[in-house]
């Protein structure tokens, strides 16, 4: 590996020493991030604290193993299982995990942020109203603190039955909030494809919610990308990568000027790549050249052990994206939100301008 500011990035002929100006650049410059997951944020401390909290039956070394990053790091699904099932047994539980990230992030450049949360893993112990409440208090309590905006979007478990999805989004109709903005899908996507969630999102797109989805990821088939912008249209598509085994289908992406919320971490972790290949294959690169919308997010930080600054720093000093290009990617992520098209001005006004002022007073970067 060359030196890199991020521990775990295997080696990259885009890869440089950065100074510390440049590094704190990546944590200073406005951004938005909109492919979070809320139990991805949890950070280790709190994670134990809720375990003694809540009486659950998970060791001190189970939780070692939760946020260790390793060749065979856990899986993120088998951790949110177990939060799901033992853990967050009370409301206020997700409220704290909710305020703790949204002031982190802010630190970091953060304004917006969007949270997937998924209710159908915690009906056992509450009510999507009463999670749906919770969340919200976190976020407003750490708004009057910090000033960054969160906002919700309850996402399908599509590991779960698609009866279960349509519930989802009845309890969304039943308990509308202004924080709670639309629907997505997560979880495995192997064996659960997205077509069969087709009544829940057509239920929330007659309901006036926004829709987008998982597709793509864990080197699933281009035709569940195919799904999603057609079937279950979306208007945003969370990873993707695999639509670039279909030029004609990036092409149509391309045309419709759809944005795709990638994750820089997503494919190291889930091993498709050998190290060596990695910066090169990573499919993010291939999505930049065919002209697809994209700009980098950070899933779930805490068990990725990466943060929202440095997912932008990976795209930079990793992947080999310029500072225009990721000037563009801002942009991105502005047009991406589901935010009034006012408020988007604003940002592209008052976003852009720092952007620019930060990149102007940094210093010459040494050669690779």
């Amino acid at each position: 590996m060359r030196a890199t500011n991020l521990g775990f990035v295997p080696d990259s002929p885009f890869t440089r020493p950065l100074p510390e100006a440049w590094t704190e650049f990546f944590s200073r410059f406005p951004k938005a991030e909109l492919h979070c997951h809320l139990l991805g944020t949890i950070t280790k401390s709190t994670f134990e604290d809720l375990v003694r909290l809540s009486g659950a039956p998970v060791t001190q070394e189970e939780i070692d193993g939760f946020f260790t990053r390793g060749d065979k790091p856990v899986g993120v699904l088998r951790i949110f299982r177990a939060l799901e099932a033992h853990i967050l047994s009370r409301p206020e539980y997700l409220e704290r995990i909710a305020y703790e990230h949204t002031v982190a992030v802010s630190r970091l450049g953060v304004r917006y942020i969007e949270y997937f949360w998924n209710s159908t893993g915690l009906k056992h112990f509450y009510s999507f109203d009463e999670g749906q409440k919770a969340i919200i208090r976190g976020l407003k309590r750490a708004e009057a603190e910090c000033g960054t905006v969160g906002r919700l979007i309850p996402s399908i478990d599509r590991e779960d039955t698609p009866e279960e999805a349509v519930f989802m989004v009845e309890e969304m109709i039943r308990h509308p909030m202004p924080e709670t903005l639309g629907i997505g899908i997560d979880y495995r996507e192997t064996g659960h494809e997205p077509e069969n969630f087709w009544k829940a999102y057509r239920l929330a797109k007659k309901a006036g919610l926004h829709i987008t989805a998982h597709a793509g990821e864990f080197g699933e088939h281009w035709r569940n990308v195919e799904t999603a912008m057609d079937l279950l249209e979306v208007e945003r598509v969370d990873h993707g990568y695999t639509i670039t085994d279909n030029p004609a289908l990036m092409e149509e992406a391309r045309r419709r000027n759809l944005i795709f919320t990638v994750v820089p971490t997503n494919s190291y972790y889930l091993r498709t790549f050998t190290d060596e290949e990695w910066a090169i294959r990573q499919p993010i690169r291939k999505m930049v050249e065919a002209g697809l919308r994209v700009f980098p997010n950070s899933d779930d930080p805490t068990m990725h052990h990466v943060n929202a600054a440095e997912s932008w720093l990976l795209m930079f000093n990793w992947l080999g994206f310029d500072l225009p290009a990721l000037r563009g990617m801002v942009e991105n992520s502005i047009d991406a939100a589901w935010v009034s098209d006012e408020q988007k001005a604003l940002w592209k006004k008052e976003w852009l301008a720092e952007f620019d002022r930060l990149a102007e007073a940094l210093p010459p970067l040494p050669e690779r």
